[in-house]
């Protein structure tokens, strides 16, 4: 396959990358991801992960495919963001508890003047968690950089979640078969 820059900085998404064996190289510009109130759950995703890839293509010469993505996690339709702090990771984490939520990854593949942008959501279902199981979660993982204070491969998910209908790697951050049908759609037509 060929080279591609994943315009992400997220551990979990190189990680993913490199299990598919597609090589990459990260390049990151910072790009502001808010979006407009009227977007579905699915296009805010999308228009989040659209900036991202056009940071990276308007500022850099390539000619390469460039692949961003973001994940959000949505409960009862509302966007649950990455926490702010200890207090914030342990009332989404509350909020979680016992409840199905779903995990909506948007991605965009830019590549030349082609443009590739999809969406994969995962329900998730949580246990109900103790205030000492969230705690301790917290204290020792730290998820304040996860959209909705966890990733399911950590200890919160192996204890915690009941069941996941649908693709578990997009929960952690990336479709990647999805990618991967992508960009060998790509190769195909370059």
């Amino acid at each position: 396959m060929q080279k591609i820059i994943l315009a992400s900085q997220s551990p979990r998404r190189k990680q993913l990358l490199e299990w598919a064996e597609i090589p990459f190289e990260v390049i990151v510009n910072e790009t502001d991801e808010s979006f407009p109130a009227d977007l579905s759950t699915a296009e805010t995703a999308i228009h989040i992960a659209r900036n991202k890839a056009l940071a990276i293509k308007e500022s850099n010469q390539i000619n390469i495919p460039v692949l961003a993505a973001d994940t959000i996690v949505v409960l009862h339709s509302k966007i649950i963001g990455k926490p702010a702090d200890r207090q914030d990771a342990i009332n989404i984490l509350l909020s979680l508890s016992g409840q199905q939520h779903h995990v909506i990854t948007g991605v965009v593949i830019l590549h030349g003047s082609e443009e590739i942008a999809f969406t994969e959501i995962t329900e998730v279902q949580f246990h109900e968690l103790t205030i000492a199981q969230i705690e301790f979660y917290v204290d020792n993982y730290k998820p304040y950089d996860k959209a909705g204070a966890y990733a399911i491969q950590e200890w919160i998910g192996v204890v915690g979640i009941k069941w996941v209908n649908g693709d578990f790697y997009n929960v952690m951050g990336l479709p990647v078969s999805r990618v991967v049908q992508a960009l060998n759609g790509l190769k195909v037509k370059s």
